[in-house]
């Protein structure tokens, strides 16, 4: 049985007991306060799925490679990397002198020691898949070597077009084995056990209020990074981030309320930009009547996804007809996966789509909804998660089925909606690299992004193929096979495709946004 991540209120009840004796004030020097979210549900690199977790992880640890500006890789802790002429086998030189955050050595051993953790079922960790590309994967001890402390030799099964971005992604951080051994999961809350390896360290932990990130000395580019002190203001209810960044207690927040979009939409310092993912509905596909595929399908159609973005989110999304976000591209680099793919419906049909929802709950022996029972919606705290729950409730009730909503905090939720504790749940994802196969291999039997609690053999047979192809005309036209067995099930529902929003201080430089959903403050400074 995989073992559940341990729950927000338990992190923060060790943080509580362990924080006074190992925290600290951050180091002196200037502080940029910025709010990404709430409460980190974990903060491992290795359990971590939450895209506000990541960019935490990001600042307090590097992998082999980074991504740039452009989303481009380019080297981290891997100065330089050569790969065999088969494509196989890829060898990375590290940095000399890399070292971790409390001075001790890092070594090639140690990416070694942090990928096998992150595939062994005792970890647990959500994207374990990802190394399915790598050598061993199947045999549970990854094909990874490292003949001497500054070499790492990682062989893979098959060619992999973005096998670099995936060595830039958290899941391929490395982790501390000393650390994790001895100290198991709380060694990823306490200040003094949270080492890593990248440009900031946590010099201060106040569960619900703020984590603190310093300059990491040991850091090989230490001398370019910005502020002294990062202070991750820890908030969930957009109104208070709002008012917080009013006040200049902070000067970014990631979100904003709906209601006010419009009043601050031509400020300068109001940012809207594309993202690479998609707002969707998970339906737990083991739980009735959501077993049923003529019901899921029903509920997909009832939704006017026009009125949600034009009337709630108000931010530009656009209405969703498939999964696969737009702006990845197809086999053919000037064509997008989302161009070529189409969509699976017209999003932009309301009446037409809810007369045919009508049709289909009355296949599936509701008619008019009738005898159907009630749903329960599961969403985090946010306004905007709220609004759009209550606009589903009232176009569910148009085909007779009724729905209550029931709210969580973040932590709480990713846990609830994880374990599948739920009838139907909001959902969000982010592509973790410029691949539709990053949107796609979620949704393998008993992956752990699976929420859905989906299982479709033909599926995973299918994903597998694709990991393993190296014609990428072949790997597309599979990819796009794929999309169509999701559809085919019904087992999800899209609403729209993201655009991210910000609000970040005129008097903030070098920063940067990527359409994976990272934040990058390392190298920012705020002009005085």
């Amino acid at each position: 049985m995989k073992r559940k991540i341990t729950l927000l209120l338990a992190i923060i009840m060790v943080a509580m007991v362990i924080l006074p004796a190992c925290g600290g004030k951050p180091a002196s020097g200037e502080t940029l306060n910025v709010n990404v979210g709430p409460d980190p549900d974990t903060i491992d690199p290795a359990l971590n799925s939450s895209v506000d977790g990541a960019t935490m992880i990001i600042h307090a640890f590097e992998g082999l490679m980074n991504l740039d500006r452009d989303g481009v890789p380019v080297p981290g802790q891997a100065e330089k990397y050569e790969v065999s002429d088969d494509g196989k086998v890829y060898t990375f030189h590290l940095r000399d002198g890399l070292k971790w955050s409390d001075g001790k050595d890092l070594k090639a051993s140690d990416f070694v020691y942090s990928w096998n953790r992150a595939i062994s079922p005792e970890t647990a960790a959500d994207y374990e898949y990802m190394f399915e590309v790598v050598d061993g994967y199947n045999e549970g001890s990854l094909n990874v070597q490292a003949p001497d402390d500054k070499t790492l030799v990682v062989t893979l099964y098959n060619p992999v077009p973005y096998f670099l971005e995936l060595t830039a992604f958290p899941t391929f951080f490395p982790v501390r084995q000393d650390l994790v051994e001895e100290h198991g999961d709380s060694w990823a809350v306490d200040v003094k056990t949270y080492i890593g390896n990248g440009p900031y360290k946590i010099t201060e932990w106040v569960p619900g209020s703020h984590i603190t990130m310093s300059k990491n000395k040991n850091y090989w580019n230490y001398e370019k990074l910005g502020m002294e002190n990062i202070k991750f203001v820890l908030m969930e209810e957009d109104t208070a981030k709002l008012n917080a960044y009013q006040k200049k207690e902070v000067l970014f927040i990631d979100d904003m309320p709906n209601d006010e979009i419009d009043a601050w939409r031509d400020k300068p310092e109001f940012h809207l930009e594309g993202q690479l993912g998609t707002y969707y509905l998970s339906f737990n596909v083991q739980k009735a009547p959501l077993d049923n595929k003529l019901v899921r399908e029903a509920l997909t159609l009832a939704i006017d996804r026009e009125f949600i973005v034009k009337e709630i989110s108000k931010k530009g999304e656009v209405p969703a007809g498939a999964f696969v976000s737009l702006g990845l591209s197809d086999a053919d680099p000037t064509k997008e996966f989302r161009e070529v793919g189409g969509d699976y419906y017209d999003p932009y049909d309301y009446e037409g789509n809810l007369e045919k929802a009508k049709e289909l709950l009355a296949q599936a022996g509701y008619p008019n909804g009738e005898g159907i029972p009630q749903l329960e919606y599961l969403y985090n705290e946010s306004s905007t998660h709220k609004a759009i729950g209550e606009a589903l409730q009232d176009m569910w009730k148009k085909i007779g089925v009724n729905v209550s909503l029931v709210s969580q905090e973040w932590g709480t939720f990713l846990n609830t909606r994880k374990n599948g504790e739920y009838q139907i749940a909001r959902n969000g994802w982010l592509s973790d690299y410029n691949d539709p196969i990053s949107m796609l291999d979620m949704w393998i039997t008993g992956g752990g992004n699976n929420d859905a609690q989906w299982s479709n053999p033909e599926f995973d047979a299918l994903i597998s193929k694709i990991k393993s192809s190296t014609d990428p005309a072949e790997r597309f036209k599979m990819m796009h096979e794929a999309e169509d067995l999701i559809f085919a099930d019904s087992m999800l529902c899209p609403i729209y495709y993201y655009v991210d929003l910000y609000l970040i201080d005129e008097s903030v430089e070098g920063f940067w946004s990527s359409p994976l959903g990272y934040k990058y403050f390392m190298y920012a400074t705020v002009k005085k």
